[in-house]
């Protein structure tokens, strides 16, 4: 009846790699994006972002990406879509991609369909998409249609494994749609474990805030232990060891599309302050923390300054709700000569959504030319040797170093500290 097992709308670094996973496992999959790039890279046989494990998977090009839903959604046994639910300005959910995406497919299901919802969304989302198939399509769920929140929970850079080892949670509100989700990602996960609708998404927002405020804490924890003039890694080693009742973070920026916006799917429907909203604005704070504290050491004003990775993450090329950026901000307004941005997981120039024009991505090397002092933005691999390498040329160079790249276990150090070099304080 079907051309298609599955058709997957959003393949992006969500929905890729699971469609990339799928066809490993025998699946007939396909995708629908708008993204032309996207498409030429995949359907040419390219990853077009970082993610380790699929190069011969995406080079075998048995999964094909096409530009319009016409003659491909209706003719898969599943739709699986991957847009997700962003956050307005003002701490509300935004549906419009949900809502663009049934817009234009409401034309395209057909009965018998698995619509199956994967990205993170706010609670009751599910729900929604729902009620919206049931009055502007003439399917009723459960019926003619099977409607099923199956999250996804793997972490960037690893997708490969956790498809394969991460138990999958099919939440909807009647068996059919919960068994025909199950066999679907049963290929693929070692362990289906089925629920309702509220519950699937709720387990998802849980997974990520819990990680958001355990950070915070970190991040909190930091900013304490410099107050008192204390070393935040020996803290937290002392803490740790072999205590079985903590197990507390490391410090650094707490971003990206996983867990920067997800409280606020929570925190949208309570007008209390909570624990929730006080991660949020610990998290949000940190780079601006970065920058005060190491003024206290050495000034910014009228010099130059070099930033160390701009993405949201180790060794990836996502820069999505990064808060470089932002950092990138408060070093502007202490109107540094120079400020240069270093990150070789992206192309020159960056192409920033915020910024006014692109920014020029500096190799490393020049970027820490003759620089006053650097940020450690992002714990690339490669960054402690390069700071090493810094430490015997330039061993007075001012670091701000959250992710202790430098393995020293100091936030703020000179870099001849690195290499056992005498420094003045």
């Amino acid at each position: 009846m079907f051309e298609y097992e599955v058709c997957i709308v959003g393949t992006g670094r969500v929905g890729l790699p699971l469609g990339l996973s799928l066809v490993d496992v025998g699946v007939n999959a396909t995708g629908v994006d708008l993204d032309e790039n996207l498409r030429n890279a995949v359907n040419d046989g390219r990853m077009p972002f970082h993610e380790p494990g699929y190069d011969e998977l995406v080079a075998s090009k048995k999964f094909k990406i096409h530009k319009s839903a016409d003659g491909i959604v209706s003719n898969s046994a599943a739709v699986i879509i991957t847009v997700g639910t962003p956050l307005h300005n003002h701490i509300e959910t935004d549906l419009s991609q949900i809502q663009r995406v049934l817009e234009g497919l409401k034309t395209h299901f057909r009965k018998t369909q698995l619509i199956i919802l994967r990205s993170t969304v706010a609670p009751g989302t599910t729900t929604y998409v729902k009620k919206w198939i049931e009055r502007h399509t003439e399917f009723t769920v459960g019926e003619d249609l099977l409607l099923c929140f199956c999250p996804e929970r793997i972490a960037e850079g690893v997708a490969y494994k956790e498809l394969r080892s991460l138990p999958q949670i099919c939440g909807s509100e009647e068996d059919a749609s919960r068994d025909a989700a199950g066999e679907l990602f049963g290929k693929l996960a070692p362990e289906i474990m089925k629920t309702d609708f509220i519950t699937a998404e709720l387990v998802k927002l849980f997974n990520n805030i819990s990680r958001y405020i355990n950070f915070a804490v970190a991040n909190q924890f930091a900013l304490i232990a410099d107050n008192f003039g204390a070393n935040i890694y020996e803290t937290r080693r002392l803490a740790n060891h072999d205590y079985p009742r903590c197990n507390l973070a490391m410090p650094g920026f707490t971003a990206g599309t996983c867990l920067r916006k997800d409280f606020g799917m929570i925190n949208e429907w309570s007008a209390y302050p909570d624990m929730l909203l006080s991660a949020w604005k610990m998290n949000e704070f940190t780079p601006a923390m970065l920058v005060e504290q190491l003024m206290e050491r050495t000034p910014i004003h009228d010099t130059k300054v070099a930033v160390l990775g701009f993405t949201f993450k180790k060794d990836t090329d996502d820069i999505r709700d990064s808060l470089v950026p932002k950092l990138c901000r408060y070093i502007h307004r202490q109107l540094p000569l120079e400020l240069r941005i270093t990150d070789h997981h992206l192309a020159d120039p960056i192409d920033e959504p915020s910024a006014s024009e692109p920014i020029k991505n500096w190799a490393i090397n020049d970027a820490l030319e003759g620089v006053d002092c650097v940020f450690v933005a992002t714990n690339h691999t490669g960054y402690g040797d390069v700071l090493k390498e810094l430490g015997k040329t330039n061993p007075e160079v001012w670091v701000a170093d959250i992710w202790n790249v430098g393995g020293i276990d100091q936030i703020y150090y000179q870099a001849g500290q690195l290499v056992g070099e005498k420094v003045s304080q």
